[in-house]
């Protein structure tokens, strides 16, 4: 059921979008050098990598660390980077992922291929063995703001009570988190 809802969901999110989509590729594209999606190296189910695009939101010679990494890394967003990321919407390219089954509209969020450290606690936890989201009860949870061990714990969290109503709901929360832009850091 959660994969056919997805596919639904996915599939009516992209018709609608489809215009909006452009506008922001193309606003990406003209206020910074680079292209309009950056392409990442992510870890996805049973710890297979796989590759995710986001809205590009940070300039071309960023180093490839997860944000919170990056000494100042305000110094790297573009000019329409810092509004992309505070509405959620440099994510929005990654419905591509969730037709194609790489994603899930709900679920941990898919680490970076060199985030050792979450990797390793995902695995041991089990949650490697999830299907990543675009969002997941760490998200509503704290998202940015939360330490890996406290992000990995909430993962391991949903594993244990997932259901399709529980879905709806972090879906739910997260509309309403993205609104008030709460836990964004970068």
């Amino acid at each position: 059921m959660k994969r056919a809802f997805d596919l639904v969901l996915a599939s009516v999110l992209a018709a609608l979008l489809a215009a909006p989509l452009l506008v922001i590729a193309i606003l990406v594209k003209l206020s910074s050098r680079g292209p309009a999606l950056y392409w990442s190296d992510r870890v996805g189910v049973d710890n297979k990598l796989f590759k995710m695009p986001k809205f590009r939101t940070m300039r071309m010679e960023t180093p490839a660390l997860a944000t919170h990494l990056l000494k100042d890394p305000d110094r790297f967003l573009t000019p329409l980077g810092r509004l992309l990321r505070m509405y959620s919407l440099d994510e929005l390219p990654q419905l591509y992922n969730i037709l194609r089954g790489e994603l899930s509209f709900v679920g941990p969020r898919p680490a970076l291929y060199n985030q050792d450290d979450l990797i390793a606690l995902r695995t041991k936890k089990g949650v490697y063995k999830l299907v990543p989201g675009l969002t997941g009860w760490a998200q509503i949870n704290g998202r940015d703001e939360l330490p890996i061990p406290v992000k990995v714990d909430h993962d391991e969290q949903y594993l244990r009570n997932r259901s399709f109503l529980l879905d709806l709901r972090i879906i739910a929360l997260t509309f309403l988190k993205v609104a008030r832009r709460e836990g964004v850091c970068h």
